[in-house]
């Protein structure tokens, strides 16, 4: 089989490997503008308190180099920045428009000096190796064509001594919950994404993936595989979301 044959997964629907990064492409282009409010929507405010609780796990600290990959807006950059003022942060993101979004940001103009924007593929970082302190990617390692590719890649860029952080919607182990949890996502969602982003589809889509993509402890040892120790997992809300964390050592 060719690379061009390989198939993957695009929410529910099967499709070539090569058609899926414009695909997630076009989710994305489509919803900038009103991604954040979106989240606010969608998770009732909760997305806040599991970033939060990333921070505290990552303990950002002086003048540490991150790199934030599907940094979209900068919602993780600014976080680490505000606990680590001497930081500096590279959001990295495949849409151009979810970064012109995150450059609107009251915050990015305040912390201009310590953030850079760059545009480009997970699983082809533009970067040396042994460059950053910490790699973080929340909410978007699902929506990577080869999600290990990106963990590889995660691993190439930090130093020794480095921090992967891994945000992500991941499985409820309680059935009842996630039924009901289940019900919510497919009846609620897709329509608050038509009458606040005009895009269905494109939430239809991010529901889907959070079902295709690896449960918690799946997901942990592609984090092992990729060469990350004493790597391990929190559950958030009931394992609605989790965090995973793996060190280079």
């Amino acid at each position: 089989m060719t690379e061009s044959q390989k198939t993957t997964h695009f929410g529910f629907q099967t499709v070539d490997e090569d058609a899926k990064a414009g695909m997630v492409h076009g989710v994305f282009s489509n919803v900038a503008s009103k991604y954040d409010i979106m989240n606010d929507a969608m998770s009732m405010g909760i997305h806040r308190i599991w970033k939060d609780a990333m921070m505290d796990w990552l303990a950002p600290r002086g003048p540490q180099k991150l790199l934030d990959v599907a940094g979209g807006t900068g919602d993780i950059s600014f976080r680490f920045l505000k606990r680590a003022p001497e930081a500096h942060a590279t959001v990295f993101d495949m849409t151009q428009g979810m970064l012109d979004a995150g450059r609107l940001r009251a915050e990015a103009e305040d912390m201009a000096d310590h953030l850079d924007w760059v545009c480009g593929d997970a699983m082809a970082l533009p970067f040396a190796d042994n460059t950053f302190d910490v790699y973080t990617i929340s909410f978007g390692i699902r929506n990577v064509t080869r999600p290990q590719e990106a963990l590889n890649e995660a691993y190439r860029v930090l130093r020794p001594g480095g921090r992967l952080m891994v945000l992500e919607f991941s499985q409820i182990p309680n059935p009842a919950l996630q039924w009901a949890y289940d019900r919510y996502s497919f009846n609620v969602i897709p329509p608050m994404g038509k009458i606040i982003a005009n895009d269905a589809d494109s939430y239809q889509y991010l529901v889907e993936s959070i079902r295709k993509f690896p449960d918690q402890d799946t997901f942990l040892q592609m984090v092992k595989d990729a060469g990350f120790e004493n790597a391990k997992y929190r559950n958030l809300t009931l394992g609605i979301a989790a965090l995973h964390s793996g060190w280079k050592i």
